[in-house]
């Protein structure tokens, strides 16, 4: 049986964090609060992203999405797709970031991965409202969730932050960069480090010799 990928998209398959970047320019004053009790684990993700998210006028999303044309995928993304291919290994983006983002980002690359997993964002009322069908346990994408309805035991998870951090805890194989490495670290968790996506399509081909 193939391995499934579970990646991460915020600041894993961008070279920006897109959803802070969202946030701290469209819920300034509510970012600056919550982020740091996030990234503490103070306060639970679910929780956090509500609280800012919700405070985004609805009127801003059309803004939003036109933000997103503005960012950059971290190098070796496409030659990690072409290698995987080859070997017929499907890739999954799991995000606890905005669905729309996420999709305006990786355009025609949205046919290449086996499925989007991030957060709704509703416009229907004054200000956003999230939604997500795999929310519970703290988060608002409980990434594990998502992992366990693909049922494949053999998987390996590529991400960045806070958000990865307990499926991270669970993975088999973790790359990882940025936050989630000093989260592991302080854990005594061992993890592959990357900066680009060539890094890990090289660390996949050693290990898959």
């Amino acid at each position: 049986m193939s391995p499934i990928i579970f990646c991460d998209f915020d600041g894993t398959i961008t070279l920006e964090d897109t959803f802070i970047s969202t946030v701290e320019r469209f819920a300034p004053d509510v970012a600056r609060r919550v982020l740091p009790q996030i990234y503490d684990l103070s306060l639970s993700l679910q929780e956090g992203v509500h609280q800012m998210l919700e405070a985004i006028p609805s009127a801003d999303y059309p803004e939003i999405l036109k933000l997103a044309a503005t960012y950059q995928i971290r190098p070796g993304f496409v030659e990690l797709l072409d290698f995987l291919d080859e070997r017929d290994v499907p890739l999954v983006v799991v995000s606890g970031g905005i669905q729309g983002v996420v999709e305006a980002v990786l355009g025609e690359l949205r046919q290449r991965v086996q499925g989007i997993h991030a957060v709704q964002l509703q416009t229907h009322g004054t200000y956003c409202s999230p939604d997500s069908e795999f929310e519970g346990a703290g988060e608002m994408v409980n990434k594990l969730a998502v992992i366990e309805h693909y049922g494949e035991p053999d998987w390996i998870l590529i991400g960045d932050s806070v958000t990865d951090l307990k499926a991270a805890l669970a993975a088999p194989r973790v790359f990882a960069r940025d936050r989630l490495c000093g989260y592991l670290t302080q854990r005594g968790v061992t993890y592959e480090p990357f900066e680009t996506f060539t890094q890990v399509r090289d660390r996949l081909a050693q290990l898959w010799t």
